[in-house]
């Protein structure tokens, strides 16, 4: 498991996204703060080198979820207001998913959109953010969804694309029940979806975590894709024997078996780190 993370690791990106989950794990519950020594200890774990790690701080810091203080050589960081609200947000989204719907109306979310094909960064904001709120596209410009209490987060990725006056939203009833899996199949790649669950249960089937702190880093992390790529369609839209409400209780279940003695490592760190004081550097 350990190669294979270093191979992602050294990525910017990946590392990123490491240092995110870190953060909601530890730093939004905490008080938010936390030294530079300490999250390049955590990321060494992960297999993250110091120097990218020190990048991607720089990187988080200025896209203003981090700020920056320092204590004669050190440096401690601490999230900013929009830091708190996106970990927030995200934190929520992660510990409530749990899978297929179990109740559905039979209502969908419809929406027309475009954007121009030169606007480019427009149009990934757009996609972006309406696949966050569930939705998918069985077709150019047509947008289907089946969670209608997120027509909120809808209209507000329409306003963010900046297509929110041109734009048409609906609340609809398919009528030809026999065409629905077609469209499904067309607006999300189930099948893909349905294989990473598989291997998320394979992963992390054990229950043993030689160290917890890496391991439910490691949980969150792979889980945390999930909110964001299945739509979390009812059971009835969900191919046969899939695996997501498995994951979903797997998902809980590691969390709450490692998370206390996680959480006192990284106390322990945050400890350590604190206790040296100005004596030390980043």
């Amino acid at each position: 498991m350990g190669s294979t993370l270093r191979t992602h690791a050294v990525g910017s990106d990946t590392a990123r996204q490491l240092l995110m989950t870190v953060m909601g794990e530890y730093l939004l519950p905490s008080g938010g703060r936390a030294w530079t020594s300490s999250l390049i200890d955590v990321m060494d774990r992960l297999e993250v080198e110091p120097g990218t790690t020190r990048q991607t701080l720089a990187r988080v810091q200025a896209a203003g979820w981090l700020t920056s203080q320092r204590a004669g050589r050190r440096t401690r960081w601490r999230l900013t207001p929009s830091g708190e609200r996106l970990l927030t947000e995200g934190t929520k989204r992660i510990y409530e998913f749990a899978g297929p719907a179990a109740d559905w109306d039979g209502r969908w979310l419809v929406v027309l959109a475009s954007v121009p094909e030169r606007d480019r960064a427009a149009r990934h904001l757009l996609r972006s953010r309406l696949r966050w709120a569930g939705m998918g596209s069985p077709a150019p410009r047509v947008w289907v969804g089946t969670n209608v209490s997120r027509r909120i987060e809808v209209e507000e990725a329409l306003q963010l694309g900046g297509v929110a006056d041109s734009a048409q939203v609906f609340l609809a009833e398919h009528l030809d029940d026999a065409r629905v899996a077609t469209m499904v199949q067309q607006a999300w790649d189930l099948g893909t979806i349905g294989e990473e669950y598989e291997r998320f249960i394979a992963r992390f089937s054990s229950t043993k975590a030689p160290d917890p702190l890496r391991q439910l880093i490691e949980l969150v992390h792979a889980w945390r894709r999930f909110p964001w790529r299945d739509p979390a369609l009812p059971s009835r839209l969900v191919p046969r024997g899939w695996k997501g409400a498995r994951a979903a209780a797997l998902f809980h279940d590691r969390h709450a078996r490692w998370s206390p003695e996680a959480t006192e490592e990284w106390e322990r760190i945050s400890g350590a780190h604190c206790a040296l004081g100005n004596r030390g550097s980043d």
